[in-house]
């Protein structure tokens, strides 16, 4: 299902930032749940990491409904074996350009992004416009 599934989300990815680009966004925001673990992390000027304490993670996961329809020690394994196939939580903060706290209060949470994304909305232009210098300069240079 992964083979099937996972090129179609690289190619819908894709073409998301080149409309962004093309749209001249000051700033395109990729939600990918195991960005490191997929190396997606070079796709993108920074990165972002939303991190919760690991006792809010845990209660978060085991109280989905696919995890509560199941008996107790087998949401618990379960909850372990997804923990194992990720990059742990210390390495993505120490990676992370932003590191957010998801286990405060959602106003706060939804604060901080808010505040990430203004900052940034800067260094997107700033980003844009070393791009069409970069273009005007490589068109001149092949002009000559």
């Amino acid at each position: 299902l992964e083979a099937l599934v996972h090129p179609l989300v690289r190619a819908a990815r894709r073409d998301f930032l080149a409309r962004a680009r093309a749209a001249a966004e000051p700033l395109a925001v990729l939600d990918i749940p195991l960005l490191y673990e997929a190396g997606c992390e070079k796709e993108c000027d920074e990165v972002l990491v939303v991190s919760a304490p690991p006792s809010v993670q845990r209660e978060r996961v085991l109280s989905r409904p696919n995890m509560r329809a199941m008996a107790p020690e087998e949401a618990a394994a379960k909850f372990e074996a997804i923990l194992a196939n990720q990059l742990p939580d210390a390495e993505k903060r120490k990676r992370a350009h932003c590191v957010i706290d998801t286990g405060a209060p959602m106003e706060s949470t939804r604060a901080a992004v808010a505040a990430f994304a203004e900052q940034r909305r800067p260094l997107g232009a700033q980003r844009r416009r070393r791009r069409r210098l970069a273009a005007a300069a490589a068109a001149a240079a092949v002009a000559v």
